[in-house]
């Protein structure tokens, strides 16, 4: 792991006592087997004497779009609310390349967790939009190939089907068919084969037994609401924990969240707490003493 310090603001909002230090970002290089070594983020700083969450983080950009700097707001978010995150600059490509190279820094992450984020550190996986449907599919490929153990997936809109056609997302592109979501989508996918996939297309996946617990986090007037609050019923259907929260539209959430020159959202402190709930919920219970 090579290293190149970026000093960035420190962060406004109060991590939890014993949670990673805020305020940290450092460039780095994640080595992959087999690969061109991905560019990443990392953000915050392991608490002493205390293992914290490790997240890595996917941002958003309709798969067509997007770098470190875009996810940085959410970063910050996870990063205040207690967590040393990862945020991992995947490739523009066409599936499965993306979620391939998102896997390959799951497992990266995994091995370095202890050096990162403490012994025990629980490590998550999170994104926002096209992030969210990486880190949702990442999740799939974790429970398949029983590894890594995850302790959580954090969706914020994700888009997580090309072919739902929902109330929200006609209202968001006014029922605009050649819109930003459906041009991302055409990209991502690139044949009609991969639709199918549950991989790609994580939303239409026919079993969702298994997973991690998932937090899924939307805005009232969110294009990806309707999929979004969809994934989470099923996903609670297949006895997986959920916690689901609109977030207010007033605010102008969540697009002034994914906004990297928005600067503070109004909405940061009401996502920050579903975010440490969200850890807090998710520690595992301490064993009875023998």
């Amino acid at each position: 792991m090579s290293s190149r310090p970026t000093p960035r603001p420190a962060e406004a909002a109060q991590a939890p006592a014993g949670a990673a230090a805020p305020g940290t970002e450092t460039d780095i290089s994640v080595p992959l087997p087999e690969r061109e070594p991905v560019q990443a983020r990392l953000y915050g700083q392991r608490a002493k004497g205390a293992a914290v969450p490790l997240v890595l983080h996917f941002h958003g950009g309709t798969f067509t779009s997007g770098n470190l700097d875009d996810g940085r707001n959410v970063a910050r978010l996870l990063a205040a609310a207690g967590a040393v995150v990862l945020s991992v600059a995947y490739p523009l490509k066409p599936f499965p390349e993306p979620i391939e190279v998102g896997f390959a820094a799951l497992e990266w992450l995994y091995k370095q967790r202890v050096k990162l984020a403490g012994k025990g550190a629980r490590v998550y996986l999170a994104g926002e939009e096209a992030g969210g449907n990486l880190a949702a599919a990442v999740a799939l490929m974790a429970r398949d190939r029983a590894h890594p153990p995850l302790a959580g997936q954090i969706l914020l809109s994700p888009m997580l089907d090309p072919c739902a056609g929902t109330l929200s997302l006609r209202q968001a592109s006014g029922d605009v068919a050649r819109c930003r979501w459906a041009s991302g989508w055409q990209e991502y996918l690139s044949s009609p084969m991969n639709a199918t996939h549950p991989y790609a297309v994580p939303g239409a996946s026919l079993r969702l037994a298994e997973l991690a617990p998932a937090l899924v986090l939307v805005g009232e007037d969110d294009a990806m609401r309707d999929e979004a609050l969809s994934f989470a019923r099923r996903l609670h259907e297949a006895g997986i924990p959920v916690t689901k929260a609109l977030l207010p539209s007033a605010a102008k959430c969540p697009d002034e969240l994914y906004d990297p020159t928005s600067g503070d959202c109004a909405c940061s402190e009401t996502v920050g707490g579903h975010l440490r709930a969200f850890f807090a919920a998710t520690v595992p219970p301490v064993p009875p003493p023998a």
